[in-house]
């Protein structure tokens, strides 16, 4: 079985995240996937014994439209609020990607070009164990991007984004967020001088 297969294993034990799934489908956003924390999340409650649920804050979904107004994006927002029944109305969180380097510096101190693609925002996440991404197909079958593979996702490992600058503070916050959850999970940092 490849990792490919292994993960969609999961995504398909998650009786809630193939909820999402089907009405991300049904809601046929432009270029989208549903990403992040949900799907290694529900990797991880799989590695090690979980409900498919546990430690879920979010479903992240996200699209890509050129038109980068907020009004147009919040058009997006209020209807998928409207497709999912509590609590999902309010976990299933949708962001326009065109529309990330309008905001992005300001909110976490860091450049971030604008994007030609919805997938092509896996490529920037904070750590290539949160850089995976899948669609929901018409014929039910479900479409893995990762831009860095799967091996980190399922050695549990959190390690800095290699295309990224390396920030401590907010890799260090992340990591400790993930290991009150899953204490299994390796981290692995860069030496930086005067750090060990």
């Amino acid at each position: 079985m490849t990792p490919e297969d292994r993960l969609i294993d999961a995504v398909r034990a998650s009786p809630t995240l193939m909820r999402v799934l089907r009405g991300l489908r049904d809601l046929d956003l432009p270029d989208w996937r549903l990403v992040s924390g949900c799907i290694y999340q529900t990797v991880w409650n799989a590695l090690t014994g979980r409900a498919p649920d546990y430690g879920l804050k979010d479903y992240d979904a996200v699209y890509f439209d050129p038109d980068v107004s907020y009004e147009a994006e919040d058009v997006f927002i209020r209807r998928t609020a409207a497709a999912f029944a509590p609590p999902l109305d309010r976990m299933v969180e949708v962001r326009n990607q065109a529309r990330v380097h309008l905001w992005f510096e300001g909110r976490f101190g860091e450049p971030y070009a604008p994007l030609l693609r919805t997938d092509e925002a896996l490529e920037r996440f904070l750590c290539p164990a949160f850089a995976v991404g899948v669609r929901l197909a018409a014929d039910d079958a479900i479409t893995v991007a990762a831009p860095f593979g799967l091996d980190d996702m399922f050695s549990m490992t959190l390690r800095p984004n290699p295309r990224r600058a390396f920030n401590p503070e907010g890799f260090a916050r992340v990591a400790a967020s993930a290991r009150t959850r899953w204490p299994d999970v390796t981290v692995r940092t860069p030496r930086l001088e005067g750090i060990d």
